[in-house]
């Protein structure tokens, strides 16, 4: 298929969200400081290979067809176009919703992509990563969350690998809820995202879902190719408070897989 098509495959994949599959998100990721109605997690009879069973709300968790994480390999080269991004600095809220560590971010900072404006909404983290690269997993995965007027979803993936302490994630780290909380705002402590961000831009782009119930297909995910650096104590930390908290690879189907050449 010619990479313009393959291109515009992505931007029409966004257009036809439904009210329906909006107020999953918001029930499933926005909201994460409601008390869940069903009960889950990522080992034992409420794991993520029990999810399409412990709700009607979650079935396509094991019925769907395009579901994440993938397995990152044999993508089609393409060129694709750099991501414009214009984040500003938000106050630190943080909350630890039981399946993870998650900031939310202050309205105003923005995502443009394919031409349509996508807003940030919230950031988490996974350990190990949820992706994988031709099969091998990195000690951490970011996701950073962003929601357009018209409902249509981009998260934006970023591969932690163990280096040097990550200095932009030092506030975050030192505010950690150890366990379930409601959101917390750190006094006089700000955060920008874009600090948390790989310097190049090179890409992977594929449409897929939530990684978390009730995995609804809705997503269209972009993953840097280079990792950031984060060091062995912050991943020993992160650990501590969850020791997985990453949903396994699911089938890549018939997707499209586009990557930056």
């Amino acid at each position: 298929m010619h990479r313009r098509k393959l291109l515009k495959y992505f931007s029409i994949g966004t257009v036809g969200f439904t009210v329906t599959a909006c107020s999953n998100l918001q029930s499933s990721v926005l909201n994460s400081n409601k008390k869940d109605k069903v009960n889950w997690g990522y080992i034992g009879k409420d794991g993520a290979e029990n999810w399409g069973k412990l709700s009607p709300e979650f079935a396509v968790c094991q019925s769907g067809k395009a579901q994440s994480p993938i397995n990152i390999k044999s993508g089609i080269s393409a060129k694709l176009p750099d991501l414009e991004i214009k984040y500003q600095s938000s106050p630190l809220r943080i909350i630890n919703n039981g399946h993870t560590i998650q900031v939310n971010y202050q309205p105003g900072s923005m995502l443009i992509l394919d031409n349509q404006t996508y807003e940030l909404l919230q950031f988490h983290f996974h350990l190990p990563s949820e992706h994988k690269i031709n099969g091998k997993p990195f000690p951490m995965e970011l996701h950073l969350v962003h929601k357009s007027e018209n409902g249509s979803l981009a998260v934006l993936g970023v591969f932690l690998k163990q280096g040097q302490e990550n200095k932009a994630l030092q506030a975050i780290w030192q505010a950690m809820p150890t366990s379930k909380s409601s959101e917390k705002t750190i006094a006089n402590v700000t955060i920008n995202a874009s600090q948390l961000l790989p310097r190049t831009q090179n890409l992977y782009r594929y449409y897929g879902s939530l990684t978390t119930p009730p995995c609804s297909e809705i997503v269209n995910w972009i993953v840097y190719q280079e990792p950031v650096e984060i060091s062995a104590a912050q991943i020993k930390q992160f650990s501590k408070i969850f020791a997985m908290n990453a949903r396994p690879i699911q089938k890549r189907n018939r997707r499209f897989l586009l990557q930056s050449n």
